[in-house]
């Protein structure tokens, strides 16, 4: 006879849902601003532009909104950040090598 284990351990913490989402396909994203969020690495801006252009293909009514914060190893300013945050309803960031 063989005996099947269940490889999945049981969850040990209480179930956190994640509700920061935002339907961005109503109406083709219209009145919807995403965030590209380049980190600086080589490469990192040109793979997010190909990004917006593919959003914008999906979803031609949304505006596609561009900040590169230049170098990889520090974080957002807290001005870039506040622009992100006051103009777009998502981000996107990326990284790239």
């Amino acid at each position: 006879m063989i005996k099947f284990i269940d490889p999945r351990g049981e969850v040990a913490t209480a179930i956190d849902p994640y509700c920061l989402s935002k339907d961005v396909r109503t109406e083709e994203g219209k009145g919807i601003t995403v965030a590209l969020l380049a980190n600086g690495f080589p490469d990192s801006e040109l793979f997010l532009r190909k990004v917006g252009l593919a959003i914008q293909s999906r979803l031609p009514n949304a505006l596609t909104l561009f900040w590169n914060k230049g170098n990889a190893g520090i974080a957002i300013t807290d001005e870039m950040l506040e622009q992100v945050i006051s103009q777009c309803d998502v981000a996107v960031a990326g990284y790239g090598h």
